[in-house]
């Protein structure tokens, strides 16, 4: 059976992705459709996780300015049990956010005017803790580093297979909900440690009073350390731990995570004083500072 492109797929001449994101919407509705057992209306069938009738779909932000692609995603996402708004522009983010709350944004990366790095790195200095998921057309680890840097919580090729996008949704999803549960993190709802106050009720760090901004996965990070003073954990450990089991073999997102945090918390996060690296394990948190 010949492979059928989908409809404009040709016509994509930016050489961001486009027509190998939309060659793997097309792969991941019909695997969808093959699985589920038909199509209906014209349209594959996606499967969607059981939901409890009293919860309601995740609400998700797409924010790309290839309408077409926009469009697809907004399809699939929909069709797998999310509730979508799809834009094409800062003005049209900054306008949702204010008005209601969303569980999650996926954020293109190369788009004119204000580009994908340079809404994340604003939403992150202004405090905003939505957690991004960033889309890019290249799988270079150069790109990936810098979006974590500039604040994003997870990132995924548009090469990659449309199904894992609802993976990836589904698993900062299921990390958002490990936020409040006391039966993963205990009990402690202050904790504190030189300077610095944590209120884990109030997802909120100070220091000497002034309130510091942390991203969702520094704030689980700096959870986990608080929980398990001067233990050291290796990376392994501290990804199944805010991650779940979501993450990859090979995955170094964490350091560059806990590099983000150090600058937020260490006077010199050079030589930390608090997170330190335990060469050969991982990291142990000594909330004492110094050498203690």
């Amino acid at each position: 059976m010949g492979k059928v492109a989908p409809h404009g797929a040709a016509r994509s001449a930016r050489g961001d992705g486009g027509t190998a994101w939309r060659d793997g919407y097309l792969h991941g509705t019909v695997t969808a459709c093959v699985a589920a057992g038909g199509w209906h209306n014209g349209r594959a069938v996606a499967l969607t996780r059981s939901r409890s009738v009293n919860e309601r779909p995740p609400r998700i932000i797409v924010l790309d300015d290839d309408a077409e692609i926009r469009n697809m995603l907004r399809r699939y996402l929909t069709d797998n049990g999310f509730q979508v708004q799809a834009i094409d522009s800062a003005e049209q983010l900054d306008r949702l956010l204010q008005r209601e709350p969303f569980d999650a944004l996926v954020l293109d990366l190369m788009m004119p005017g204000e580009d994908g790095l340079s809404i994340c790195r604003r939403l992150r200095a202004n405090g905003h803790t939505i957690p991004i998921l960033m889309l890019t057309a290249r799988g270079d680890s150069v790109d990936r580093i810098i979006g974590l840097e500039m604040g994003a919580d997870d990132y995924l090729p548009k090469t990659s297979d449309p199904r894992e996008l609802i993976a990836r949704l589904n698993a900062m999803r299921r990390r958002q909900h490990m936020l409040h549960s006391a039966e993963v993190w205990g009990n402690d709802e202050v904790t504190e440690f030189g300077p610095f106050t944590l209120n884990i009720s109030r997802m909120e760090l100070q220091r000497d009073g002034a309130s510091i901004p942390l991203t969702n996965m520094e704030f689980q990070l700096l959870r986990v350390f608080a929980a398990n003073p001067r233990r050291p954990m290796s990376r392994d450990h501290l990804q199944d731990k805010v991650k779940g089991r979501d993450h990859e073999a090979m995955d170094r997102s964490l350091d560059v995570q806990i590099s983000r945090l150090r600058r937020k918390i260490e006077d010199n996060p050079a030589a930390p004083c608090y997170i330190r690296t335990v060469w050969g394990v991982g990291y142990v948190f000594t909330p004492e500072g110094g050498d203690a």
